[in-house]
């Protein structure tokens, strides 16, 4: 399974086939690096803040399904053909959006305890908008002009501000130590 680093809006769910048991150990990064999770997947890169590992019995009466449409917001006809075989798994679901491979560019070799359930993309925001004709848009303004280079008032009533409230701190110390 080739992983773009490119790739944006795309959620790989899997099931994991372990025990209840055996769970913690699979899905944690251990202090010295090792991951069996990032080993199953053949993941060269694996950010863990974006792994969601799902016991599917803490969904209650929610289909996994449904969890996904409302959670990783997946839509589409895969999708769709997908919901009875997402909500008939038992045990752990593993959802990977694509934020999880670091944009690094990788190939996985999935191997057991996990097995591949689909590939689905997020809804794209639309991206293209209606060009701006105002005037301002064209960078003809009637606004006051910008003030000449090195010139900022602003920055130079700071300063002033500023080295009174030092001399003054400096004063005061002095008369009180006296």
């Amino acid at each position: 399974m080739h992983i773009k680093g490119s790739e944006r809006g795309v959620v790989r769910v899997f099931h994991i086939d372990l025990p209840r048991e055996a769970m913690e150990r699979f899905t944690t990064q251990a202090g010295t690096g090792e991951w069996p999770l990032q080993y199953a997947l053949g993941a060269t890169s694996l950010r863990a803040a974006f792994v969601d590992v799902i016991d599917i019995r803490d969904l209650g009466e929610m289909p996994l399904s449904q969890y996904l449409a409302t959670a990783h917001d997946i839509t589409g006809s895969e999708f769709e053909k997908m919901r009875a075989q997402l909500d008939a798994l038992t045990g752990f679901a593993l959802v990977l959006p694509s934020q999880a491979f670091n944009q690094t560019e990788q190939d996985l070799t999935i191997s057991s305890p996990l097995r591949w359930m689909g590939t689905f993309n997020e809804p794209q925001a639309a991206t293209i908008a209606a060009p701006i004709h105002t005037e301002s848009a064209k960078g003809v303004g009637g606004g006051a002009s910008a003030p000449a280079p090195g010139t900022n008032t602003s920055v130079v009533i700071l300063v002033l501000v500023l080295f009174g409230l030092v001399a003054g701190g400096i004063i005061l110390a002095k008369v009180l130590l006296n």
